[in-house]
């Protein structure tokens, strides 16, 4: 792959390894953008954590040195904003719109940043929806990203199937929690991988466990940890945990997103650079 490929394989003529033949759904990048690798960030359900994974991928990636940005397709549940402090709004430019800059150099879409009030609902039906996340990818300016990272919306509906055939997903993330619930759930996020021939990544399992900073002893509030069975029946190699801690919680609520230390995503972060 050339170093300023923009994943516009139908009008290349290059035929490089990572070749992508351009289906009947998808669709191009704006000229000005030129984006290397999409990750999508998806889950059976919805409160388990996607956001907050989608967040604290794109702060670990870049730590590391790379260009990162977050496509915020969760259009009818935004908080990625929230998370990382951002009060300006995204700009309207002749021919396109530009992305919000967080204070660490993300560069960030979500419907609440066009949005007059944050708490605005968005009362749409579905082919606005997809029609608003498509235009995220189609006329906002992502200028030299090395990793993008896609907030979808929980299950397995319009928005994401919009996202699985429009636009050129490497592979996804899936974020659980320990309920046994929610794990069943998760099968449903995997199988709709499969059928789409998009790779699983990693699964994430958040609100995994409780350590006590007094005794420093374990506690599975949530019940028992099912990811290993889960990460095995899907043949998925990278999988992590991610505590319950007050300190993850405040930063979100905060917008401090990029300033929380943690290191248990570092073998998902390695499995994305491979």
């Amino acid at each position: 792959m050339s170093e300023n490929c923009n994943q516009d394989c139908g009008a290349c003529s290059q035929e490089c390894e990572d070749r992508k033949e351009k289906n009947e759904f998808a669709i191009d990048l704006h000229e000005l953008s030129n984006v290397k690798k999409v990750i999508g960030v998806v889950s059976g359900k919805g409160g388990v954590g996607k956001s907050l994974v989608t967040s604290l991928m794109a702060v670990a990636m870049n730590r590391c040195g790379y260009k990162t940005a977050i496509l915020d397709a969760d259009i009818t549940g935004p908080s990625i904003p929230k998370a990382f402090g951002l009060k300006k709004k995204a700009i309207s430019i002749d021919g396109g719109l530009i992305p919000v800059a967080s204070k660490t150099g993300i560069e960030i879409m979500s419907i609440n940043l066009l949005l007059e009030n944050d708490t605005d609902p968005v009362v749409w039906r579905g082919p606005l929806i997809a029609g608003t996340v498509k235009q995220f990818w189609s006329d906002v300016i992502w200028k030299d990203i090395d990793y993008m990272f896609v907030d979808l919306p929980p299950g397995t509906g319009d928005v994401a199937l919009t996202v699985f055939q429009s636009i050129p997903i490497e592979g996804i993330i899936v974020v659980t929690s320990p309920q046994e619930l929610v794990s069943m759930i998760v099968e449903k996020a995997a199988m709709m991988a499969n059928m789409m021939n998009v790779p699983i990544l990693a699964l994430v399992e958040n609100m995994s466990y409780y350590q006590c900073p007094d005794c420093g002893i374990r506690h599975d509030i949530f019940g028992t940890s099912t990811i290993e069975e889960i990460a095995d029946k899907h043949d998925i190699d990278t999988y992590s945990k991610i505590p319950i801690d007050t300190k993850i919680a405040t930063a979100c609520d905060k917008g401090l997103i990029e300033l929380l230390n943690f290191d248990f995503l570092e073998n998902v972060v390695d499995k994305i650079e491979k």
